[in-house]
């Protein structure tokens, strides 16, 4: 890849915005950057693994798959470029990925080595404050979660249980979960809560079967 594309790949992150074009060229020419393409179907990283380097997604299309901490369920979104896999995982007390995630379609990457990270955040300041405040706004909104509004009724439980355990709050959403289940966590008989959900069906909201809801687009949920 040429450095002006290279540019050009990286302004599209808000890790690089706030660089000038020469801070850019130069930081290109300097910096060892990977380059990584992925057929349809194959693995990115997988839950656990040990977070060694950032993946800038450039081109194609991901799966997400997040899975609760007893295994009872799951969510698998769709997310599309450009998109930073888990930048937070790199750093902090677990530095492992949270997620596992999978091409859709094909797909191109940069990646970073975790030693190259630490280089760049050294020399370039600019750098160093956009992951600041890429954690910072991520803590800040999760830090925000046990204070809002009470959802008023059950339906709005339920939206917010699917707004919670999404990594990104739009788009298709599939989650993986028993009727009783879903009753537990919205702590709510499995009764009202299939009442609801075939209500939202009958909206066309989402889509029921066997321990699955499909959701289409989840920010249609919250209009």
């Amino acid at each position: 890849m040429s450095d002006f594309r290279l540019y050009d790949s990286l302004l599209r992150f808000p890790l690089f915005q706030g660089l000038s074009r020469a801070e850019l060229l130069l930081l290109a020419g300097q910096t060892k950057f990977g380059f990584l393409k992925l057929e349809a179907g194959q693995t990115v990283v997988r839950e656990g693994d040990a977070c060694q380097q950032l993946f800038f997604l450039i081109s194609g299309n991901l799966s997400v798959t997040t899975v609760n901490d007893d295994r009872r369920y799951s969510v698998i979104e769709q997310l599309a470029a450009p998109w930073l896999l888990q930048p937070e995982s790199i750093f902090g007390a677990h530095p492992q990925y949270q997620s596992s995630v999978t091409t859709l379609t094909e797909s191109h990457f940069i990646t970073l080595t975790k030693d190259e990270v630490l280089r760049l955040l050294d020399d370039f300041l600019i750098i160093r404050l956009n992951l600041l405040n890429l954690l910072a706004t991520q803590s800040q909104r999760r830090g925000r979660w046990p204070w809002r509004k009470a959802p008023a009724d059950l339906r709005q439980r339920i939206i917010r249980f699917f707004l919670d355990h999404s990594v990104y709050p739009a788009g298709p959403k599939t989650f993986r979960i028993l009727m009783n289940q879903l009753a537990q966590e919205v702590n709510d008989s499995r009764l009202d809560v299939s009442q609801v959900l075939n209500a939202m069906q009958d909206e066309s909201l989402l889509r029921l079967r066997r321990g699955i809801i499909e959701i289409p687009s989840l920010e249609h949920l919250l209009m």
